[in-house]
């Protein structure tokens, strides 16, 4: 059992160039063009030393048998809740592991050359390191915490790298889109564990694969619908797939390992893992090949209209996954798993040499199908990418800037009071000359209408001859209630508090 506990090696070597990377920049030494060798040492020191591992771990299964869960030690207990530091070493995830290590090597070497004097050079290879150790721990994983420990990295590392440039508002915005969107999958992810710690009380995947069978097929679904979720979002499916097409913001090298190659498969890979589960949940695994299907007609009529050559390989990837998906929700989950090996070698290739194209192709980008422009309006759907981005923006981007405003609005109104604030300010609110809170629209105006009103009555009526601090506590406590009923009119908070109600109720 020993040599193979050598597995954790794989992900935590990537972690390690990772934090070296950023301690020798802190000290100075991993700066500018004259630190790249040093970072580029380290992070593909990585990569052979994780791929070496992973290579002797998979000739001792070829001559020994795979060993399948492998425990290395207790991570944390609490009452009934038990996690460990798990390995599954099985052919599936010795298997992918070993190429995602091997695709990670050849990208980052790619980078090396391709990032030179760029100026968030050590910044890309901090995050590369992290995304490659988080897909390795996914793959790895013995149970679905230590899983989603790598999913979160992987969807740290996305971020990072998509708002690479971030001093071009495009790109924070695009890397907002995807966060956003991925932390809906991490919900689902998370509501899985729950589940199958309350239902099953073991959060390793082969407890999870031998107790499902055992729950009520509704408890099943829902247990399923869960990780399918956070497979459906990591995955960029339809309805989550807006946010993968602004994600080609990021570098090339990035885009091909992340959304070409290695990350919009993860949700494949777990789709595998949980079989047994999914085998006994007939209704998720129907849903799952609808919206495969739903997905691969998207990214193939989509891809049609694009005309440059990111997007369209983007669209194509997202035509193979879709079917990937529709063969997982047919039961061909070993199809699925040849296709996605296949499939990730071939679009590594493809992105990484996206930037010659241009110079290899001397033709003119050909025209869309003759069958779809014939359709205007099918046509005019797919060069919109069938509205799903202004919806999705519309239905998570929006909402979520528009609490962070609302946030904001807490702190510099309300916190910076409570913690203090300069004399100056306050004397001008005290005096009335600064509002403390500002209403917006028709029902903000009126509000402040009424309250000039009721601070004019209370001037005059109710305050005379009290103390003025009497007085000037009051009139800051009135602005807060009237800011505070402004806020809780807005329909997000009300369709909030409609929730909650729900809950408690329930």
């Amino acid at each position: 059992m020993m040599p193979y506990a050598l597995v954790a090696l794989a992900p935590l070597l990537h972690l390690l160039a990772a934090l070296l990377v950023v301690l020798l920049h802190l000290a100075g030494r991993a700066r500018g063009e004259a630190g790249e060798p040093l970072t580029a040492r380290l992070t593909l020191g990585a990569c052979v030393l994780a791929c070496g591992v992973l290579l002797i771990l998979d000739g001792l299964a070829l001559v020994q048998g795979a060993p399948g869960q492998v425990r290395v030690a207790e991570w944390f207990a609490s009452g009934t809740l038990r996690v460990s530091l798990s390995f599954t070493l099985d052919g599936l995830s010795l298997g992918l592991g070993t190429l995602v290590a091997a695709i990670g090597l050849v990208t980052l070497r790619f980078s090396a050359q391709y990032m030179h004097r760029e100026a968030g050079f050590h910044r890309f290879f901090i995050g590369m390191n992290l995304f490659v150790a988080g897909m390795l721990g996914i793959i790895l994983a013995g149970n679905a915490v230590l899983a989603f420990v790598g999913w979160e990295l992987v969807g740290l590392s996305s971020w990072m790298l998509i708002g690479y440039a971030f001093e071009q508002e495009t790109a924070t915005v695009n890397a907002q889109r995807a966060f956003l969107t991925n932390r809906v999958g991490d919900a689902g992810f998370l509501l899985g564990i729950a589940l199958a710690q309350l239902w099953l009380g073991s959060l390793e995947w082969a407890d999870i694969a031998v107790g499902a069978g055992h729950l009520p097929t509704l408890y099943i679904s829902l247990l399923s619908l869960g990780f399918v979720s956070a497979a459906l979002a990591k995955s960029a499916q339809v309805p989550f797939s807006p946010w993968i097409a602004r994600a080609l913001e990021g570098p090339t090298p990035s885009s091909a390992i992340f959304y070409g190659a290695v990350m919009v498969h993860v949700g494949v890979y777990l789709l595998i893992r949980l079989e047994p589960v999914l085998s006994a949940a007939p209704g998720v695994m129907s849903l799952l090949a609808m919206i495969g299907l739903g997905t691969a007609l998207y990214g193939g009529i989509v891809g049609y209209a694009q005309t440059d050559v990111k997007s369209a390989l983007l669209f194509a990837t997202l035509t193979q996954v879709g079917l990937m998906f529709l063969a997982c929700g047919l039961g061909l989950f070993q199809l699925a798993a040849w296709h996605m090996a296949l499939h990730m070698v071939w679009r590594t290739w493809q992105f990484l040499a996206a930037p010659s194209y241009m110079h290899l192709l001397d033709a003119a980008t050909p025209p869309a199908p003759a069958w779809l422009r014939r359709s205007p309006r099918l046509y005019t759907a797919a060069l919109q990418r069938f509205w799903l981005e202004p919806l999705a923006d519309h239905l998570l981007t929006r909402p979520t800037q528009a609490l962070a405003r609302d946030v904001r609005a807490v702190d510099d109104n309300v916190v910076h009071h409570i913690m203090g604030m300069s004399e100056a300010r306050r004397a001008a609110a005290l005096l009335g000359e600064e509002a403390v809170v500002k209403g917006r629209g028709l029902a903000g105006a009126a509000l402040m209408w009424l309250a000039r009103h009721l601070d004019h009555f209370e001037q005059h009526l109710v305050l005379r001859g009290i103390g003025g601090r009497l007085g000037a506590g009051l009139r800051r406590l009135g602005g807060w209630l009237t800011w505070a009923e402004g806020l809780f009119e807005q329909p997000r908070y009300l369709l909030l508090i409609v929730m909650a109600t729900l809950v408690v109720i329930l």
